[in-house]
């Protein structure tokens, strides 16, 4: 029986992925590192860390930096993102989102964020919505990051919840891997080749329909 809803936040509930990505491309090339439309889109939710030393290995710079400066950058990374979500209101949360969350209140259903980016709670409250969830899960509170399954183990532990009780959402390849590997039941938001994996597929935020989803999980 369903119960509860686990949400990534960048690219599913408002597209701060964009700020990421952007930000990522302004260090890449302060470094000297050309990354493709590809790479750049292979950040997509993963860890600060993480996202720093896949660019350096793209750039073939991986044993370039201590870790002193690999923190260094990041920080850097950081504070340029930073002064985007500043700018974020309500009506950065995506097309389809609002009503989603409303259904899911009304259905009584348990509600939490799982998200590699260590902002979401400063995210949330630009865009007026921490109230509607139980707790955050973010990349400060974890071992692995996605595709590792914890992130979405520990978001489940704190809906007091199984995993045959939840159902995820995911806009990246590495977050549906490990919702798949935390045996939950996963909705993939974007391209159909990229999110094969998921349970459940839509190809944007604004298909998403509580009713259909919960048809498709009692129906796996």
């Amino acid at each position: 029986m369903l119960k509860g809803l686990i949400f990534d936040l960048d690219g599913v509930l408002t597209d701060s992925a964009k700020f990421h990505l952007a930000a990522w491309n302004d260090l890449a090339k302060e470094l000297g590192i050309r990354l493709t439309n590809e790479q750049l889109n292979s950040l997509r939710g993963i860890s600060r860390m993480d996202s720093l030393d896949l660019i350096l290995q793209y750039g073939h710079q991986t044993n370039e930096y201590t870790e002193q400066q690999k923190e260094k950058f990041a920080a850097a990374k950081n504070e340029k993102f930073l002064q985007q979500v500043d700018t974020m209101t309500p009506k950065d949360i995506l097309p389809g989102i609002s009503q989603l969350l409303a259904d899911a209140q009304e259905a009584n259903l348990k509600m939490c964020i799982a998200s590699a980016s260590k902002n979401a709670p400063k995210i949330l409250h630009k865009l007026k919505i921490a109230s509607k969830f139980a707790g955050i899960v973010d990349a400060a509170t974890v071992n692995k990051g996605k595709p590792d399954p914890e992130i979405y183990q520990k978001a489940q532990q704190l809906l007091h919840l199984k995993a045959s009780e939840v159902i995820s959402f995911e806009d990246a390849a590495a977050g549906v891997a490990a919702i798949k590997a935390a045996g939950q039941f996963a909705v993939g938001i974007g391209d159909r080749t990229a999110l094969k994996e998921a349970d459940y597929l839509v190809a944007s935020t604004k298909d998403l329909q509580l009713d259909k989803i919960v048809a498709a999980y009692i129906n796996s």
